[in-house]
């Protein structure tokens, strides 16, 4: 199946990129992937994507970019793809159906995944009370009490971006130092509105049946366990970029995520990124649109001078 733009990946960043090609002409086809929407399909509210005075869903946003997609022409495929090779021209993506995509450029915009913690209650509570995103989700929590988990740059950020709401913030680290650079641990260690929680691991996420009530907590140095009354928490240990199936196919940097350079140009020609999967610092709906938007142009500039 040939195509001139093939994306991967149904995200802000895809849908984006896919209505840009298709409107200018390109023939575009997207590998919608395992989860179409992306991240967004388990993000309850948004407030903050331009355009939209009242609160809307991520999957209702992430549906009006998929019909936009389809009105405009892009060919969207229900399938994942397993495997690449760039080593040809055009350029050969397989998916898991064994259907061959063929295309003279590539846009990977396959997102990254929140690591969570793996413990009971988390996936039950995700969206009322459970986030991985204080940007998205801190204004919800007006004059509330919250926690965070984790110890990195992450955690550090969120817990004091989340003082701009919440009436306290808690971190809770599994260490008895934090990893996040020193200046972060200075603002966050000064800041009255914060305290920390050391050597100890959320084992239960507590919840009435609607939303988050407590948290069952775990002394990693005495093994005791405590109940710590709360209205929502915050898991910043992480994002995993989705890059496993492009190892050895594409430069990426000690996390996974793709190295771009000149705007969205990965280290094969013809392939370009865009989104969260090469972007380990914003991590937003519209930052991930914007770059979509820049790799169909950065596309479209290719083929011209190509083909």
């Amino acid at each position: 199946m040939e195509s001139d733009v093939l994306i991967i990946g149904s995200g802000p960043a895809g849908y984006t990129a896919s209505v840009y090609a298709a409107r200018a002409g390109r023939k575009t086809r997207l590998i919608a992937g395992s989860q179409q929407g992306g991240q967004l399909m388990i993000t309850s509210f948004i407030e903050n994507y331009p355009g939209f005075m009242d609160p809307i869903s991520g999957p209702e946003l992430m549906d009006r970019m998929r019909e936009q997609s389809e009105k405009v022409g892009v060919e969207i495929a229900q399938d994942v793809i397993c495997d690449v090779d760039f080593s040809t021209n055009p350029l050969k993506c397989i998916g898991e159906s064994g259907t061959v995509y063929e295309s003279k450029s590539v846009i990977i915009a396959t997102g990254a995944n929140s690591k969570w913690l793996g413990v009971p209650g988390e996936t039950k509570y995700r969206g009322t009370g459970v986030s991985a995103c204080a940007t998205c989700d801190g204004f919800f929590f007006k004059n509330k009490e919250v926690a965070v988990v984790g110890g990195g740059n992450t955690a550090l950020e969120e817990a004091i971006f989340l003082t701009n709401f919440a009436k306290s913030v808690t971190l809770i680290h599994r260490r008895d130092t934090l990893r996040g650079e020193k200046l972060m641990q200075k603002r966050l260690l000064e800041n009255p509105k914060i305290k920390v929680i050391w050597n100890t691991t959320v084992e239960d996420i507590i919840g009435d049946g609607n939303r988050v009530t407590a948290l069952q907590l775990q002394n990693v140095s005495d093994n005791s366990v405590s109940e710590m009354p709360i209205d929502g928490v915050f898991i910043a240990i992480g994002h995993q970029p989705a890059t496993s199936v492009f190892a050895g196919k594409i430069e990426v940097d000690e996390n996974g995520y793709i190295i771009t350079k000149d705007r969205t140009k990965t280290s094969v020609v013809g392939v370009f990124a865009a989104g969260d999967v090469c972007d380990p610092i914003y991590r937003q709906a519209i930052t991930s649109a914007g770059q979509g938007c820049m790799a169909a142009v950065d596309a479209d500039k290719f083929l011209s001078v190509n083909y």
